[in-house]
């Protein structure tokens, strides 16, 4: 029995590595070392070595699989490029074949790792993935939301490149739809970057949605004068203006009774772009000036008359001296304090 635990004791000292035998038999530990031999850091890079041989046939295999995807992606681009450019939505070819494209090298990259790691398993990346999106969704959410907004604004299509619009103050010509940010050129030359997000949710104004577009300016003539000879005159003038669209015909509306004149409100159509806009505009004023000259209807500019009256004067309140609005003649009524006036003299006077 004796001898049992003797070798019992032996063999986990051996195997413990950190004790020894005593002379009387009793188990001795002695302090743990480190071993930092050259032939221990031989080993270990000898099993990382083979390790890594090991692995070569699944590292080749996980990469020719990720340049596989990855040249799939790429064809898959290309072809949404070419479909958008024959539909004449080339932004929308180039924003969802960049995100297809995306999508395969991360799914190619996650089954290079399986192959690779035969251990790691397909629902911990998936589970991996969740987590890191969201995470990833908390810090771009900008990013993110911008994205999505344009990915939606292409694939709706309110407006395309080279449509003139209006949004939140900036006016000009739609350059290009990017993932970030909508490019629009105004009309003075400059470039203006609209978040995709803000463009999705604030109201827009496409002043080139329809072939045809409305412009109408005020002409104020005389009270004096003829008001059909003036409509007519207008009318025809309209008309006849360069850029002026035949269809729907021009027209002129009396609009109001002003100040000093009759405003007579002129109506035409012309194409809808700024450029086009503005000199039709320069057209039809230029030639209803001209036009009615020669027809010699008066265009009166606004007639502002000022009153200065200093009701301290010995005069004030006596309406033949002072006409400012009262009646005319030699008998004007009395206003009520020249009457007030003259009922305390006469009071004055009894007493």
């Amino acid at each position: 029995m004796h001898a049992f635990l003797i070798s019992l004791a032996q063999s986990s000292a051996s195997e413990a590595g950190d004790a020894a035998l005593g002379e009387d038999g009793t188990v001795a530990t002695t302090p743990q070392q480190i071993d930092v031999s050259p032939s221990g850091l031989y080993e270990k890079l000898d099993s990382w070595v083979d390790g890594f041989i090991a692995l070569l046939p699944n590292i080749g295999v996980a990469i020719i699989v990720f340049i596989l995807f990855w040249l799939i992606g790429s064809g898959v681009k290309r072809g949404l490029i070419v479909w958008s450019v024959r539909n004449d939505r080339r932004n929308l070819g180039e924003v969802l074949g960049g995100f297809v494209k995306a999508a395969l090298i991360i799914l190619g990259g996650l089954l290079a790792m399986t192959i690779i790691l035969p251990t790691l398993r397909p629902a911990d990346l998936v589970a991996g993935l969740g987590i890191g999106s969201v995470a990833i969704g908390f810090a771009f959410k900008d990013i993110l939301q911008n994205w999505l907004a344009g990915l939606l604004i292409l694939i709706r299509q309110p407006f395309r490149p080279g449509d003139q619009i209006v949004i939140d103050g900036y006016e000009g010509t739609v350059e290009h739809i990017e993932t970030r940010v909508t490019a629009i050129r105004t009309y003075d030359g400059r470039l203006a970057l609209i978040p995709n997000a803000d463009v999705y949710t604030n109201a827009v104004i496409v002043n080139t949605a329809y072939p045809k577009r409305r412009s109408e300016y005020d002409v104020g003539i005389g009270y004096g004068d003829d008001i059909d000879l003036a409509r007519s005159v207008i009318l025809e003038t309209v008309k006849k203006a360069e850029g002026v669209l035949a269809e729907p015909e021009p027209e002129v509306l009396v609009l109001d009774l002003a100040a000093s004149w009759v405003t007579m409100r002129a109506r035409w159509w012309s194409d809808p772009f700024r450029s086009d806009i503005m000199h039709v505009r320069s057209n039809v004023i230029h030639d209803v000036k001209l036009a009615l000259d020669e027809a010699g209807v008066d265009m009166p500019y606004e007639t502002v008359v000022s009153l200065f009256h200093d009701q301290t004067e010995n005069v004030d309140g006596d309406r033949k001296a002072q006409r400012e609005g009262w009646p005319a003649g030699d008998s004007p009524p009395s206003p009520a304090r020249a009457m007030q006036r003259d009922s305390a003299s006469s009071d004055n006077k009894d007493d």
